[in-house]
């Protein structure tokens, strides 16, 4: 399991598209005029973001009520995970950090865990 992980891993490092979709989200960050935003309001803005995610599967969710006359008002799934991503993406920016380096430095770390269910 650990050679699968790795190979897949190293296969990832070798295509890595990440690094210019940061990149991009920089300049229509700057383009929309949003780069004056701290991080804390971006981590405001990523918690409403990830509400909104919440809402759009639980609309999905067939066994969930849901308010059906508000229904035009709630986004798709893929748009609200978009925006979760681009608001991450952002507060990353802010902070220097790089996504992709730190995913494969995270991921170094996960595939030596034993991962199983209780």
């Amino acid at each position: 399991m650990v050679d699968n992980q790795e190979k897949l891993l190293s296969e990832l490092e070798k295509t890595n598209n990440l690094n210019e979709i940061q990149n991009y989200i920089k300049q229509v960050i700057d383009i929309r005029g949003l780069e004056s935003q701290t991080v804390l309001e971006n981590m405001l803005l990523l918690s409403e973001e990830v509400g909104e995610l919440a809402k759009a599967i639980r609309k999905e969710t067939k066994s969930m009520s849901v308010d059906t006359e508000k229904l035009y008002n709630y986004d798709t799934i893929e748009s609200e995970i978009a925006d979760v991503f681009i608001v991450l993406n952002n507060i990353s920016n802010k902070l220097n950090i790089n996504i992709f380096d730190s995913l494969v430095k995270k991921e170094r770390i996960n595939i030596k865990r034993m991962w199983k269910k209780n």
